[in-house]
C-alpha cells in the first residue's frame, strides 16, 4: 500500500496485517519525495535477498533476532536495534533466529 492520502497516525499491527494479506515480505506504507517507509518481515531461517539501494536507509527492529552485515560491520540485532546503511553499501540480514519485523526508512524515497 503506497499512501495516496497521507495518514499521520499508523499502527504496526495494521501494517503487518496488510503485509500478510498482500503476501509480501516488504510493504511500503509511505512515499513522499524526501523519504519512503515500509515494514519488512523475514521468517526464521529465511534468506534476505535485498541488494544495495541508491538511497540512505535506516532500519528499526520491531521484533525478532538475527545478524546483519552492513559494509565491513557485522552485529547481532534484536528488538530496539537501529541500523544506518549508507547508499550503495552491501548489506543484509542473515541467521534469522526469530521472525524478524523491521521498519525501513529511505531518504530520499526509494527508487525502483
Amino acid at each position: 500500500m503506497v499512501t495516496t492520502s497521507l495518514k499521520n497516525f499508523l499502527h504496526i499491527s495494521d501494517l503487518l496485517q496488510e503485509r500478510t494479506t498482500r503476501d509480501k515480505r516488504y510493504l511500503e506504507f509511505l512515499r513522499i519525495p524526501t523519504m519512503s517507509a515500509g515494514v519488512y518481515v523475514l521468517k526464521t531461517g529465511e534468506k534476505d535477498l535485498q541488494s544495495p539501494h541508491r538511497e540512505d536507509e535506516l532500519y528499526y527492529v520491531v521484533s525478532g533476532r538475527a545478524r546483519m552485515k552492513a559494509g565491513d560491520e557485522d552485529q547481532s540485532v534484536s528488538a530496539g536495534s537501529v541500523i544506518f546503511v549508507a547508499a550503495n553499501v552491501e548489506h543484509r540480514f542473515y541467521d534469522v533466529q526469530e521472525d524478524l519485523t523491521v521498519l525501513v526508512f529511505f531518504a530520499p524515497a526509494e527508487t525502483s
